[in-house]
């Protein structure tokens, strides 16, 4: 048996702009750890028909999306959900899923594995599978201790907590390594700004639900979910409601990170818009009303509206070009072709 030795992850850093991180006590990052994870996330064991891995569902040069409206898995049927995207993970809201379902990162990387449409996989048959494999008897050894459903989720967690994206001209631009063009500097600004016809201030409203340095969900509680007013009443979905049994978190879904937002198209929970102009249309006069409509959502309007029903920001179209403009300014090119986060079993 191999004697467990980690050791810290080689060339960690994490941008202090975007805040504090926690890692569990029991899952410290270490580099074997993160070599096992990599290793186990490209690996079509994982599933029950050895054809589908973690990365068939999460792309890294699509930001760990897939391209799809909705993910398909070893079943052919579409899941309810899009795939997302996977960046920044150490921070942000801590409920994983589109509805909230699994609380931690460990939790969560078992579900796909074993749902029947999914990967459909046996974790004890998996354990058998890897455990009988030298090669990830050594990894496993090294990482943690035994081949152990456990360690298998603690080494997925690892790597994708590893999935940090950290430079995109954005990013540059905080850094003040580069100045924003006129119009990506327009659409920064739009992005951070909330409107308020009182004193003539224009804005995007972004920043209300995507925190502005990592443009995530806010990590407070539930505030890391919203219902962004893509259906009516009774066409809401449970949502974060599913998980919680509070009727107020219908339709609220969680709000998802916009690194690298061009790369994953088609957007939001269930993929129905295709570009990021339909995105900026849906919120500039395409919101729909109902009872758990986020009120962010309600009180954001570049105009003064009186009848009470217009629901929408009113920006005009060199306002919503100037967002489009900076929103392509979060796209992290090293980030979706880093060798380090790429498949080790393809021949460089």
């Amino acid at each position: 048996m191999w004697q467990y030795s980690p050791a810290a992850i080689r060339n960690f850093s994490a941008p202090f702009i975007f805040g504090r991180f926690n890692i569990p006590e029991d899952n410290p990052l270490t580099e074997d750890a993160f070599q096992l994870g990599r290793k186990l996330f490209y690996d079509p064991r994982l599933s029950g028909n050895n054809q589908i891995s973690c990365s068939s569902c999460h792309i890294q040069a699509l930001a760990f999306t897939d391209g799809r409206s909705r993910a398909v898995g070893v079943s052919g049927v579409e899941l309810p959900f899009s795939s997302m995207s996977l960046s920044n993970l150490l921070w942000g809201p801590r409920h994983f899923f589109w509805n909230g379902r699994s609380p931690t990162l460990e939790a969560q990387s078992l579900l796909p594995i074993q749902n029947p449409d999914e990967m459909d996989q046996d974790l004890e048959q998996l354990v058998i599978e890897l455990a009988a494999d030298p090669e990830y008897e050594k990894d496993f050894a090294r990482a943690y201790d035994d081949v152990n459903a456990e360690n298998i989720a603690k080494a997925l967690s690892t790597f994708m907590r590893m999935l940090i994206s950290q430079n995109s001209r954005y990013d540059k631009f905080l850094r003040g390594e580069l100045t924003l063009t006129d119009e990506e500097e327009l659409g920064r600004k739009l992005f951070v700004a909330h409107p308020d016809v009182k004193v003539s201030k224009r804005g995007g409203n972004c920043v209300d639900c995507h925190s502005q340095f990592l443009t995530g969900g806010f990590k407070d509680a539930y505030d890391g979910f919203s219902n962004n007013g893509l259906d009516g009443e009774d066409d809401l979905q449970a949502g974060l409601q599913a998980v919680t049994g509070n009727p107020d978190h219908k339709g609220l879904f969680k709000v998802p990170t916009l690194r690298n937002i061009a790369l994953t198209a088609p957007y939001m929970h269930d993929g129905r818009l295709p570009t990021l102009e339909a995105v900026l249309e849906h919120y500039n006069g395409g919101v729909i009303i109902s009872s758990t409509l986020d009120p962010l959502i309600v009180e954001a309007n570049n105009i003064e509206i009186t009848d009470g029903t217009s629901i929408g920001l009113s920006l005009n179209p060199k306002e919503r070009k100037a967002i489009i403009a900076f929103l392509h300014t979060l796209t992290d090119e090293d980030f979706v072709s880093d060798e380090k986060f790429s498949n080790p079993f393809e021949k460089k």
